[in-house]
């Protein structure tokens, strides 16, 4: 396995690359303030929903109507949030995080059941000097109030 950072850790595959790592940060248009009320709107709507909506629309009563409506009310406003720059940006970070996930190199599965050992181990044996600790302290209180 190579230990070049510009590959699959796993295939040795080239993994894309970005060459400029610090972006300007456009702050978005005020379409994007107005994208992002409707989308607050849509998502307290669709919180409301199965409490109020039956009250006012006949066909609501039944569950699936309502199942539906708030899930089209959650599609529509991760949409609206989507064509947002903070959206855009928000899906590119989740891009280079999943290669920033290929080029990570995963323990192996004894390595990791042998460091779990190591965990459960130091874990016991700080316990049980607590525990002692505890009894010590405790005898010694009890000592002093009588």
């Amino acid at each position: 396995m190579s230990n070049d950072k510009s590959r699959d850790a796993k295939s040795d595959a080239p993994i894309p690359q970005r060459n400029n790592s610090a972006e300007v940060v456009n702050s978005g248009s005020p379409l994007d303030y107005i994208y992002w009320i409707i989308a607050i709107a849509l998502l307290v709507g669709a919180m409301f929903t199965n409490q109020y909506l039956p009250a006012y629309w006949a066909p609501a009563n039944d569950l699936w109507v309502r199942v539906g409506v708030i899930l089209a009310c959650i599609v529509v406003a991760l949409g609206l949030l989507y064509a947002t720059h903070q959206g855009k940006s928000f899906v590119r970070l989740l891009k280079d995080s999943r290669i920033e996930l290929r080029r990570v190199t995963w323990p192996t599965k004894q390595e990791t059941v042998s460091t779990s050992w190591q965990v459960l181990v130091v874990v016991v044996i700080a316990s049980l000097v607590l525990w002692c600790f505890d009894s010590v302290l405790g005898w010694a209180i009890k000592l002093i109030i009588g």
